[in-house]
């Protein structure tokens, strides 16, 4: 089995969060969602797993976060084109998430520009040009 990712999402508005990771290019499996949760497919080995803050709160003690007021990750995801991050991040902002909440970063080998989740979760898809990346090709 390969190694996958689960990113799990505490969400306020379960049916919102499923159309907005639908609109991003995610796919539902209706075999692990249902009232409390839906399973959002990326790709083969990543799935955003979206639960409501009820059901979220029973994997933890702690409080949950306020997304839209502090951060504790981003989550960055790969593209294959300049076009294709610019396609998300617009397919983001129509279906209620916020787009560019930073300017976007254009390097010549890599191009991010970065949007949010209608709970503030941040993303931020990339895409770079491998063979411009080499070592001698890139600032730090």
């Amino acid at each position: 089995m390969p190694k996958m990712i689960f990113v799990n999402l505490p969400v306020k508005d379960l049916d919102a969060s499923i159309r907005f990771y639908e609109a991003i290019g995610c796919v539902k499996n209706e075999q692990f969602s249902g009232d409390d949760a839906a399973s959002m497919v990326w790709s083969d080995t990543i799935v955003f797993q979206l639960l409501t803050h009820e059901y979220f709160a029973t994997f933890t003690p702690r409080p949950i976060a306020n997304a839209g007021e502090a951060i504790g990750m981003l989550i960055a995801l790969s593209r294959d084109s300049r076009e294709e991050v610019d396609a998300i991040t617009e397919a983001a902002a129509a279906a209620g998430g916020r787009a560019d909440i930073r300017a976007p970063q254009d390097m010549g080998f890599m191009y991010v520009r970065t949007f949010e989740d209608p709970d503030g979760h941040v993303f931020e898809p990339a895409w770079m040009d491998m063979s411009a990346a080499a070592p001698d090709n890139v600032q730090a």
